[in-house]
């Protein structure tokens, strides 16, 4: 296991190297880059607009509206919107965000760099990339967490029990929640607990925005806990309900192919109680495709599927900090998102795999060894 490990660990490294470069490559493609950003706002704020370059030399420092406009060469700049302006001060915001150089050169750089974690800095925000990511995780770690967790204590034992008691009156009535549960969008559903439990029109029970409230340094400790919780409950709810849905019936349905093998069968015949065959045989077996949509879970719910809930009960994390950056074309952000959540992912899958053999011992990925 320990050589099977070490592989997986070693294989990381081209499937992130692949992985950045082909977005790399998409990137360059993409319009409204952030030194065409630029020159829209040094062209839409005059000569003031030049304070926020820093570094842009005393010929953009000392432009006037003449000069701004004067270049003849600004017409055929490969910058869209920057007809007018001198090429030295084109040259210069390259400059200012890296851009002076080839495009492989700036890959290369930014891969040397994330070697060594180090993310740079924001483009708009003046603020080290890592900074950033470190302020905004505990909140889409809060989420996340306890999104998968609360997610798994209430799919499993319910997709068990709905597997054993198939096509009875629980089960039905259960499906049905179910549907109705994963037909509505997390965010519609988020919306519907504000209206209701946050002040909305009904009850003013949950808080509206925040991950704690403003005075929550000077609370002492079980009241700070207590303040957590009471913030994050309707967020987290609202996380749940559009996750636990696919879970309970990928569990139901595990259990129910187990269910009908012939091992489980000659256990019946052999006299073995119920929960011994369903808890010390057909676990082991129905819970490895359980397993296996984890990492995919945990993933998605810190990032994609936290966005839009970050954003209606304004809590400032990492989704809403990747689709603000996606939107101002931030690229050391979008790109250290990308090389986090890639890394995470695949450390996910890896313990996936380490649990796998920890459920079933059967399992050796050794043995598949061509």
């Amino acid at each position: 296991m320990l050589s099977y490990i070490i592989r997986r660990v070693f294989l990381m490294i081209p499937t992130l190297l692949g992985i950045m470069l082909i977005n790399f490559a998409i990137i360059q493609f993409a319009p409204g880059g952030p030194v065409e950003q630029a020159i829209a706002e040094f062209q839409g704020q005059g000569v003031d607009a030049t304070a926020r370059f820093s570094g842009t030399g005393s010929d953009v420092q000392g432009g006037d509206s003449a000069s701004v406009g004067a270049g003849d060469s600004g017409g055929l700049s490969k910058y869209r919107g920057a007809q007018g302006l001198r090429p030295e001060i084109i040259a210069q915001i390259e400059k200012q965000f890296g851009f002076d150089k080839p495009a492989h050169e700036r890959f290369f750089l930014m891969v040397s760099n994330y070697v060594r974690f180090d993310f740079g800095e924001s483009y708009f925000s003046n603020k080290k990339v890592v900074d950033l990511i470190i302020d905004k995780m505990p909140v889409s770690i809060s989420l996340g967490l306890w999104t998968v967790l609360i997610t798994y204590l209430i799919s499993i034992p319910l997709g068990i029990r709905k597997a054993v008691q198939d096509d009875s009156r629980f089960d039905v009535w259960t499906s049905g929640v179910i549907v109705v549960g994963y037909a509505i969008p997390s965010f519609l559903f988020a919306i519907l607990l504000i209206v209701m439990f946050a002040g909305g029109q009904y009850f003013d029970i949950f808080p509206l925005r925040g991950l704690t409230s403003e005075e929550w340094d000077t609370y002492p400790v079980w009241k700070q806990i207590l303040d957590y919780f009471w913030h994050i409950t309707l967020p987290v709810i609202s996380l749940v309900i559009g996750s636990f849905a696919t879970l309970t019936m990928l569990t139901k349905n595990s259990f129910l192919d187990q269910i009908k093998l012939q091992y489980v069968q000659t256990a019946k015949a052999k006299g073995l109680s119920e929960s011994k065959i369903l808890y010390g045989h057909v676990f082991r077996n129905a819970m490895l495709i359980v397993i296996a949509g984890f990492p995919a879970l945990l993933v998605s719910v810190l990032f994609t599927g936290s966005m839009i809930i970050e954003v209606i009960f304004s809590l400032d994390g990492l989704g809403l900090l990747g689709f603000e950056a996606a939107l101002n074309r931030d690229y050391p952000i979008m790109f250290a998102t990308l090389f986090i959540f890639t890394l995470l992912g695949m450390v996910i899958q890896l313990v996936r795999d380490i649990m796998y053999t920890i459920i079933d011992p059967r399992i050796d990925f050794e043995a598949n060894r061509s």
